[in-house]
């Protein structure tokens, strides 16, 4: 059985409209199927992850975010609900009472800005924080780790877990 000559790339129309595009592309497509060019590609014949009972238009967005871990990207409410959690960690890792109350005031500022656009998207219900009860806070949890620590190097070895003396070689053989 002799075999098929495979067909050549289609010739591009001399005027171009969508009807004659979308029958080019069509031409070209089936001729690389034809070809095998299809063949063997990652992931043939097996579905794609993520896709559930429900249509989530933006799907292959959401992954992109998520495989490339990209930050700071999405609605306010959502990004400000996001840095609500996380912020006691960012506060803490602060050294001066300053940059704890610069960080809030510039949290409650995007917060109130938030809650005054009229973009759409889902509410805005993250809460502004009260300044001084969270530099009170901050300051709690700064004195109760420094306490934590001293108490880590000022108590006694347990004698269970000690390591016997080591002797010197010299004192071995008497």
């Amino acid at each position: 059985m002799p075999d098929q000559p495979v067909p050549e790339e289609p010739r591009m129309p001399a005027s171009l409209n969508a009807q004659n595009k979308a029958e080019y592309i069509e031409t070209a497509i089936q001729i690389a199927i034809r070809r095998g060019e299809f063949d063997d590609l990652p992931g043939a014949g097996k579905p794609i992850e993520g896709l559930g009972t429900h249509h989530d238009p933006d799907w292959w967005i959401r992954r992109k975010i998520e495989t490339e871990n990209l930050t700071g990207l999405g609605p306010p409410a959502l990004m400000l609900r996001d840095e609500d959690r996380r912020l006691d960690d960012e506060l803490d890792a602060l050294n001066r009472e300053e940059d704890v109350r610069a960080v809030l005031d510039d949290f409650n500022l995007r917060v109130i800005d938030a809650r005054r656009q009229l973009r759409g998207g889902p509410p805005v219900v993250t809460k502004t924080r009260d300044v001084d009860a969270e530099v009170v806070r901050w300051q709690e949890r700064r004195d109760a780790a420094a306490t934590a620590a001293s108490a880590a190097l000022t108590a006694p070895a347990d004698p269970a877990h000690a390591q016997p003396a080591r002797t010197r070689w010299w004192r071995r053989r008497r």
